[in-house]
């Protein structure tokens, strides 16, 4: 894909997360269901904090593409580099297990993870904005093109740290509140959540193994 077409892309992509995040963030005070939106408000839940990194990489990635058209191919460089990072981290296996995670709990018991009061003050195009449209991007940002991978060892720990980052943060949560951030939390006893946490884990895992190999299939394999 040329330079110029990526780098409108990216923009309009950035465009569309930052409208999007801004669209959840900015809901009154006053129209928050209690039981949602307590201590941590919307910082607490994973699709929004997933929504601000997305808008993150696609800032970084329109910024890599405007150096690249302007010729600053060394600054260029080292952006590139933390695009990719950033992608193959983070990027693409949260934004998968967002959208894979929520839409298969939500078809269980939407209760779970999304209370029905909530379509009182998320619209439906904006639900799906949050849950289902992220995944459709981080496929096209594959096919439209190649990433580098770091080494394995690399990306999982990093990936890992985040992933403890994020436990420590609900666990955290629920320590000042007595309330979990999911419903679906208070189901489990203490094995049994960190066997959640675990297999969510390696889930998480499985799709940054899966984006991995299919950057490789489509542009062969290239590491940091």
């Amino acid at each position: 894909m040329e330079i110029s077409t990526l780098a409108t892309y990216h923009c309009l992509a950035f465009i569309w997360y930052f409208f999007v995040a801004y669209s959840i963030i900015d809901i009154r005070t006053e129209e928050r269901p209690s039981e949602v939106f307590l201590y941590g408000g919307q910082w607490k839940y994973l699709t929004v904090l997933n929504l601000v990194l997305q808008a993150v990489f696609y800032g970084v990635s329109f910024l890599a593409d405007a150096l690249r058209l302007i010729k600053k191919l060394r600054c260029a460089k080292c952006i590139i580099s933390s695009r990719d990072l950033l992608f193959s981290v983070l990027a693409f296996p949260v934004s998968t297990f967002v959208c894979i995670s929520f839409w298969t709990l939500y078809s269980y018991n939407r209760e779970l993870v999304y209370p029905k009061s909530l379509d009182r003050v998320i619209p439906f195009w904006l639900n799906h904005a949050m849950h289902t449209a992220v995944l459709p991007f981080a496929l096209l940002e594959i096919l439209a093109l190649p990433h580098r991978y770091p080494a394995k060892r690399k990306g999982l720990i990093l990936l890992g740290f985040v992933a403890f980052l994020y436990i420590s943060w609900v666990l955290w949560i629920y320590s000042v509140t007595g309330e979990w951030v999911y419903p679906l939390f208070a189901l489990f006893s203490p094995p049994g959540l960190a066997a959640f946490f675990a297999g969510s884990l390696a889930v998480i895992v499985s799709f940054y193994n899966f984006g991995e190999f299919l950057n490789r299939m489509i542009w062969g394999q290239s590491k940091f």
